[in-house]
C-alpha cells in the first residue's frame, strides 16, 4: 500500500496543474478580447483628420476598442479591417466588400499666389476649354490662343482617388494629366506648389483652406471656375475667400467644373470584426456634423440611407 503523502503530493500537484492551466489560459483571453477590439484603418491620406476626430469619439464612449491608422504602404488590403477611399473601385473588387460613403469632396483648382498664373486667372478663371487645355494631353482638345502665362502643373505619381477623379471628370484617364508627378500623398502637391512660383495643381477644400480660419492657405490662391457653364466666369463665382461659403454653393447647385466625389469607408465581406462593424455604423450615424469642419459635402442622403441598411444586416453576420 502508498503512503498517505503519496495521494496528497499527488492531489496537490494535480491542483497546482490545474491552477496553472488556468493561469495560462487569462492571457490568451486578454488576447482574444484585444483582437475582437482591434482595428486598424488605411486609405486616402487626406482623409486621416477627419477620421481620427471620429476615433477619439468613438473610443472615448468605448474604451475598450482599439482603433488605429496605419500609412498604406501594401496594396494588399486584407492586412487592414477598413478601408477609407476615394473612389470607386472596379466591380469585382467592389462584389468582396460592403460599403458606406459618408460624404462627398470636391477638387479646385489652385495656384502659388505669387505666380503670374494666379494674379491672371484670379480674375479670368477657368471654363471648360481652358481647364482641358492647361491640365491635360489631348491634341484634339480645342485651344484658346490666348493662353501664353508661363505654369508648372504638380499632379500625383501613384494611382489615388483625387487624380482619378478629376481626370474621370473631364473625360480622361490619370495618366493624360499633364506635369510634374509627385511621389507622396495630396498634401505633398501643395507643398511643391508653395515653393514653385509657377506652380498650380488640384486639391480639395480641406488642404485648400485653413480649418481654423476658413480661409486658403497662406500662399494659396483658389482659382475661380465657370460654375454654370455659360462660358464666362461670374462675380458670384469668384466669391472663395471663405470655405463655408464655397461648401454652400457646392451643395445647394448642380455646378460644372468641379469634380465631386464620395469619400467611403469599406470591409470585406468576409470580416467578422465585430468592432470594425459596430464603428462603421457609428460613423454612419454620426459624420454629418463633422463634415463642414473639415470641408467635405454632405453625403448623398438615399445612397447613405441604402448602405446603411446593408450594413445592419452585414453586421448581425458572425
Amino acid at each position: 500500500m502508498l503512503p498517505t503523502t503519496f495521494y496528497i503530493m499527488k492531489n496537490f500537484k494535480t491542483i497546482f496543474l490545474a491552477a496553472g492551466l488556468a493561469l495560462a489560459a487569462v492571457p490568451h483571453a486578454f488576447a482574444q478580447e484585444a483582437n475582437e477590439n482591434k482595428v486598424i484603418i488605411t486609405g486616402v491620406r487626406f482623409a486621416y483628420p477627419l477620421v481620427d476626430k471620429w476615433i477619439k469619439e468613438y473610443t472615448a464612449a468605448n474604451p475598450k476598442a482599439q482603433i488605429v491608422i496605419e500609412t498604406r504602404t501594401i496594396t494588399d488590403p486584407a492586412k487592414y479591417d477598413l478601408l477609407i477611399e476615394a473612389y470607386d473601385q472596379e466591380k469585382e473588387v467592389k462584389d468582396t466588400r460592403e460599403y458606406i460613403s459618408i460624404g462627398r469632396y470636391a477638387l479646385l483648382p489652385v495656384a502659388n499666389a505669387k505666380s503670374a498664373f494666379a494674379k491672371e486667372y484670379v480674375d479670368k478663371g477657368l471654363n471648360e476649354k481652358t481647364y482641358k487645355q492647361i491640365f491635360f494631353h489631348d491634341i484634339y482638345a480645342e485651344k484658346d490662343k490666348s493662353l501664353t502665362t508661363q505654369y508648372t502643373i504638380y499632379t500625383r505619381l501613384q494611382k489615388a482617388g483625387a487624380p482619378l477623379t478629376f481626370a474621370k471628370y473631364f473625360g480622361y484617364e490619370q495618366q493624360n494629366i499633364k506635369g510634374k508627378a509627385i511621389a507622396g500623398a495630396d498634401e505633398h502637391l501643395i507643398k511643391a506648389l508653395l515653393k514653385d512660383e509657377t506652380g498650380i495643381t488640384y486639391t480639395t477644400p480641406g488642404l485648400a483652406y485653413d480649418l481654423q480660419s476658413r480661409k486658403p492657405v497662406e500662399g494659396l490662391t483658389i482659382i475661380p471656375v465657370d460654375l454654370d457653364g455659360n462660358g464666362r466666369v461670374s462675380k458670384e463665382e469668384k466669391a472663395l475667400e471663405k470655405l463655408d461659403q464655397v461648401i454652400a454653393t457646392l451643395e445647394a447647385e448642380k455646378v460644372k467644373n468641379v469634380p465631386v466625389e464620395n469619400i467611403h469607408f469599406s470591409i470585406a465581406k468576409n470580416n467578422s470584426n465585430p468592432e470594425a462593424k459596430k464603428f462603421l455604423l457609428w460613423v454612419a450615424a454620426n459624420a454629418d456634423k463633422d463634415l463642414h469642419q473639415f470641408g467635405y459635402l454632405k453625403a448623398d442622403a438615399k445612397r447613405l440611407a441604402d448602405e446603411k441598411e446593408k450594413l445592419e444586416r452585414f453586421q448581425a453576420v458572425k
